[in-house]
């Protein structure tokens, strides 16, 4: 199966799932209180606009690394976890962050602000939709047929994933001067290392074939997120659903930003200070910044950094302890985690 049409298969079936959920708990939350449907909506709107479903596809990937027979219907739940988990993620970054676009739509804050007429009710409902969005994935994982014996394996696999992205969110947001350590928590716990895990745990992966998993899923999940540095400042905005320069506007200690303070000192940097961390920066000054990041060698750095962990990705698959067929899914989605254009 290629790239397009595994992303297209798992994206469909998923989007499908996704919404006969929402569907039932928009129902539930009627019952309750029709002031608590606001929630759901805005939670179903975040999880439903665009996005590739590229962690479901790495999950279903890592199940046929370790089992030729089992299939997507068997994980839709698990898969389904992992994008509410991803929403709950979202939700209280983009807070944090005080973004305002998201996916080509506003933040959850954002929208919620409007619907109350007030910036702080909006902010704190938010908090409580990633939280109740947390709570979903949970109960959607608890649904996963998980082969028998494994389930308490899979749940602590789970929370081990979220663990680990709350404590890189933190050094994220505390300015930790480990790029390295921040990516390795913050993304590829759970956009690579931890879904593969999952998906090889539903298939009955043995200690071998999650190693394996493990090997490939570690400079993969590297990938992604020097990949996210990259869109973060030279995306298209058309693409990526945010404003142009919004992680230098932010302020956000990147891989970029690591290298060029490698390379940049004193009255050199000005234009790139002029920005970092200047919500109210131009556009024409963050213009300046970003060709900065490029006459320094920042951008190409990164971008060899990037074909290097790639490289090491397709080595960890060349064992023979996983089964071709889950082996081809991750070669064909290796293109799609590192050269992603949102």
């Amino acid at each position: 199966m290629k790239r397009e049409s595994l992303l297209d298969d798992v994206r469909s079936r998923v989007d499908a799932r996704l919404a006969g959920f929402f569907e039932l708990k928009r129902l539930d939350a009627e019952r309750i209180s029709k002031e608590s449907v606001v929630v759901v909506d805005e939670i179903a709107s975040l999880t439903m606009r665009g996005g590739k479903r590229v962690r479901p596809a790495v999950l279903f990937a890592g199940l046929r690394c370790a089992s030729d027979a089992a299939t997507l219907a068997d994980v839709l739940d698990a898969c389904a976890a992992l994008e509410l988990l991803q929403s709950y993620l979202l939700i209280h970054d983009d807070w944090m962050d005080s973004d305002a676009e998201r996916r080509g739509g506003p933040t959850t804050h954002v929208s919620l602000a409007r619907h109350y007429a007030d910036p702080h009710r909006g902010a704190s409902v938010a908090i409580l939709a990633g939280d109740l969005a947390s709570a979903w994935s949970l109960e959607l994982l608890a649904g996963a047929r998980w082969p028998r014996g494994r389930e308490l394996e899979g749940s602590r696999a789970f929370a081990r994933m979220q663990e680990e992205v709350v404590l890189g969110q933190h050094l994220d947001v505390v300015g930790h001067r480990d790029v390295a350590l921040v990516h390795h928590l913050k993304t590829g716990s759970y956009t690579v290392r931890g879904p593969l895990a999952l998906g090889g745990i539903l298939g009955d992966a043995d200690e071998i074939q999650l190693d394996a998993l493990e090997a490939f899923g570690e400079p993969m999940g590297i990938a992604f997120q020097l990949r996210d540095d990259l869109l973060g400042t030279f995306g298209d905005p058309a693409a990526t659903g945010k404003p142009t320069g919004n992680d230098l506007r932010a302020g956000k200690r990147t891989a970029l930003i690591e290298e060029a303070e490698k390379a940049l000192f004193g009255t050199i940097r000005g234009p790139l200070d002029a920005v970092l961390g200047h919500a109210e920066a131009t556009d024409e000054q963050i213009a300046v910044a970003t060709k900065l990041l490029v006459d320094c060698g920042a951008k190409a750095r990164v971008e060899a950094r990037l074909d290097t962990m790639l490289e090491d990705a397709a080595r960890a698959l060349d064992g023979g302890t996983l089964r071709t067929g889950g082996v081809a899914m991750l070669r064909e989605l290796r293109e799609s985690l590192a050269r992603r254009d949102r």
